[in-house]
């Protein structure tokens, strides 16, 4: 709990960055510069400068609004989904317990032959997705009151200005569905994301590292002619369980950049028509629901708003907000 929270302390200026963008506020206009290719282009404030600008306005303290509700959340998080995880496999595998993890080879069978590691895979996915699930409702009004407070620097507002009167305001004017603004394109987004990282690291850790695993090494050793132990300009890498972390990276940043549109809609349903500048015209419509807020940003191109905080290009033909 404690180095997570460090971690979202850490990383709060960069998601308040990503909110507004994500809102579509831009309070600095675009400026002539270079992409990564070396050609002139118009771009929208990175990072730092987004940043700069928030520290101007409202001081370093600026950076941070929002923080206590997501650590609220964050810490709570961690409880929910290590408590589900404990909860005996035959709750919710009917009875069937969950394999050892170290994935026994039968008598007899392949060391190939996937078949005990994918039930594995599948049993623990689903299990995670469980855990996952229940921390994701259990927090989402924190959630939600973390993207509000964020929001109100675009029009200044102090309406959520602490985690209780937060609580309050929304059950006041919204009711108990006010705190789950959002959630279904969340919950469906974290769903995906997990499947595709898992299954994605199961096929190429069974199917592309195991198959590969009897092939010499790619640099200088033992199969080297010259018997020496020189590198062939290659990344070294020690252990095949190296090689199935780094996948597991790979896949992950992959699962997520697929899965980044339910990630923007969630945040926008969280903030839309919330009595806020940021969830209103110009910024955003009112949106009937996550579908809808899905298809107009589907008609503007705009699913990747907010994916990237640098080499932010201006495309052609579209207007922004800036003061």
């Amino acid at each position: 709990v404690l180095l997570g929270s460090g971690l979202t302390v850490l990383s709060q200026p960069l998601m308040y960055v990503k909110v507004l963008v994500q809102v579509g506020y831009e309070p600095l206009p675009p400026t002539l510069g270079r992409n990564v290719f070396g050609r002139q282009v118009y771009q929208l404030p990175g990072l730092f400068a987004y940043a700069k600008h928030i520290v101007k306005v409202d001081g370093r303290a600026g950076l941070f609004k929002g923080l206590t509700p997501r650590l609220c959340s964050s810490a709570i998080g961690t409880v929910v989904h290590s408590k589900v995880l404990q909860v005996p496999g035959a709750a919710f595998w009917g009875g069937c317990s969950l394999p050892d993890a170290s994935f026994p080879v039968q008598p007899g069978a392949s060391k190939k032959e996937p078949v005990s590691s994918l039930e594995q895979v599948l049993k623990e996915t689903s299990r995670e997705m469980v855990a996952r699930s229940a921390a994701t409702l259990i927090t989402h009004p924190f959630h939600v009151i973390t993207l509000r407070c964020m929001v109100q620097f675009i029009g200044r507002e102090t309406k959520y200005s602490g985690t209780l009167s937060a609580f309050a305001t929304i059950y006041r004017e919204e009711g108990v569905l006010g705190f789950f603004a959002g959630l279904i394109p969340r919950l469906l987004g974290d769903i995906l994301s997990l499947w595709l990282c898992n299954m994605l690291a199961y096929l190429i850790n069974t199917y592309a590292l195991e198959n590969g695993g009897d092939r010499a090494p790619l640099w200088g050793g033992s199969a080297a002619p010259w018997g020496s132990k020189v590198p062939l300009f290659l990344p070294q890498v020690s252990t095949m369980a190296e090689m199935k972390s780094y996948s597991q990276a790979v896949t992950g940043f992959f699962a997520s950049m697929l899965t980044y549109p339910f990630v923007l809609v969630s945040n926008l349903m969280a903030v839309n028509n919330c009595g806020l500048a940021g969830g209103l015209l110009p910024y955003a419509p009112t949106y009937s629901s996550w579908l809808d807020c899905w298809s107009q940003l589907h008609r503007e191109g705009n699913m990747s708003r907010g994916n990237s905080l640098f080499f932010r290009k201006v495309p052609t033909g579209k207007r922004y907000v800036w003061d």
